[in-house]
């Protein structure tokens, strides 16, 4: 049995627009780590929704929350970066159940930067409509939540080497 630390359960959090795709998948490069794309685990009836324009209820959220709590689960001994809105406690606490130790990266930035990212983005689902309901429903993690909140006016690779130093 080796000494040395297992790599690190990681999920970037965050509205849409705030970069957790860009920096997840570099973290996860700079670590070594898998690299899982929340995005990817919706179902398609959530995704059908938010195309229209509707905002996920804490019901619709649910299925998709267990799903990444089961990649995270599974990512215990190999570590991974996983890129998940987790906007409410309760959102991030189902997926601490799901991972004790998850740490969080939280990017967070001025509401009209995230307007002005979502609306230069192409090929996503989610309108820049649903942004307001999503700053709305965001809950800042607490200091009990092991997460490091980094603001996503900085460049891509500064914010990677201050999750990373975060991470260590």
């Amino acid at each position: 049995m080796s000494d040395s630390p297992r790599p690190p359960v990681v999920v970037v959090m965050g509205v849409s627009g705030c970069g957790k795709s860009t920096l997840g998948q570099a973290l996860a490069e700079a670590l070594g780590v898998p690299y899982i794309e929340g995005d990817d685990l919706h179902p398609p009836h959530n995704v059908a929704l938010m195309a229209a324009g509707t905002p996920l209820t804490d019901a619709d959220r649910a299925g998709w929350l267990d799903r990444i709590g089961e990649r995270l689960a599974q990512a215990r001994d190999t570590g991974a970066v996983v890129t998940c809105s987790a906007l409410r406690r309760l959102y991030r606490d189902r997926l601490r159940s799901a991972s004790p130790g998850l740490r969080l990266v939280h990017l967070h930035g001025d509401p009209a930067l995230l307007a002005e990212r979502i609306g230069q983005r192409t090929g996503h689902y989610m309108p820049p409509t649903l942004l307001p309901s999503q700053l709305q429903t965001l809950e800042p993690p607490d200091p009990d939540e092991a997460a490091t909140t980094l603001d996503i006016a900085q460049p891509p690779d500064r914010l990677v080497r201050l999750a990373l130093q975060a991470l260590r």
